[in-house]
């Protein structure tokens, strides 16, 4: 057991440094000058340009800046941001709570509508609607059915906001827009799980103790179907952190989406770094739940 811990940290360190460094080497080979970045529509001086270099430590070979941002990350110092001149902690501890607020709110939606589907589909005529629904949410870009979304229930019916973050009605839209393509994938993956579990013989021995069919899919066969479908957290939690991006954008929404953007577009590294490799500590931190998910599904995993 402790050399699984271990294992796992030893992992999710080697992660988080991977993705550290892959935005790190990728910045410096964008196009711009970190210097014009820092100066901006600011007063442009060689005497500016000197203090800017030696305040940023930007004289220092690439490879001791490259050693130094590790060793501040690891001490839990994400630096301070070349746009807006504060702590990047601040700018994005700020942000966190309006993304994290889309994304739990589109995985529910998303879940609890796969669960729906997978189970209530299963009659021929069902199941090709849904799954030919669940194909047409996959297929289709987010950012096209938020627009969808808007243009019907916002600017048509006004049932909902058009932009912002005030209240539960303007989260509405934005997390159902994030939402429907996670369903679509998960149902057909729970869908698929189910079929599977049916023809167990686990399955086939619930149903000889007289058992309904409807009770052996809820208790036995949803359970066992729930294990590839776990499997996808970490895909679902790439689709949420990179479909926030898009979809605060679409909404008007605050959040990470607009920080990142106007990161990228101002070459603030240090933003850039810190959201990247927030977003792959939440991917370590889902896939390592999904393992301990498994150990709650099925029990027999337990005694591996």
């Amino acid at each position: 057991m402790i050399k699984a811990v271990l294992r796992r940290v030893a992992s999710a360190v080697v992660v988080l440094w991977a993705a550290a460094t892959a935005a790190y080497l990728a910045l410096l080979a964008a196009p711009g000058d970190i210097v014009d970045a820092i100066v901006g529509d600011g007063a442009d001086t060689p005497q500016i340009r000197a203090q800017i270099i030696a305040e940023w430590h930007l004289d220092r070979p690439a490879i001791v800046q490259y050693l130094d941002y590790l060793l501040r990350a690891a001490r839990g110092d994400l630096g301070r941001s070349y746009l807006l001149q504060r702590p990047v902690d601040e700018v994005i501890g700020e942000q966190i709570p309006s993304t994290v607020q889309l994304a739990l709110a589109a995985a529910v939606f998303g879940v609890l509508l796969a669960l729906v589907l997978a189970v209530t589909t299963r009659h021929r005529v069902a199941r090709r609607i849904s799954s030919t629904a669940e194909l047409i949410l996959v297929s289709t870009p987010p950012f096209l059915i938020g627009i969808v979304l808007l243009s019907v229930f916002s600017f048509r019916l006004g049932l909902f906001p058009v932009s912002g973050d005030q209240g539960w009605a303007a989260l509405v839209l934005p997390a159902v827009t994030l939402g429907l393509p996670i369903a679509g994938v998960l149902a057909q993956v729970l869908r698929d799980g189910i079929d599977r579990a049916l023809d167990e013989p686990f399955a086939v021995t619930a149903r000889s103790r007289g058992l309904t069919e409807r009770a052996v899919l809820i208790r036995h066969a949803l359970r066992h179907a729930l294990i590839p479908a776990v499997t996808l957290l970490g895909w679902l939690t790439g689709v949420l952190i990179g479909g926030a991006v898009i979809i605060e954008q679409v909404f008007g929404r605050p959040g990470l989406g607009q920080v990142t953007l106007q990161a990228v577009g101002n070459g603030d590294m240090p933003v850039v770094l810190a959201v990247v490799v927030l977003a792959a500590a939440a991917f370590v931190v889902i896939n390592t739940l999904a393992d301990l998910a498994y150990l709650l599904i099925d029990p027999r995993l337990r005694r591996s």
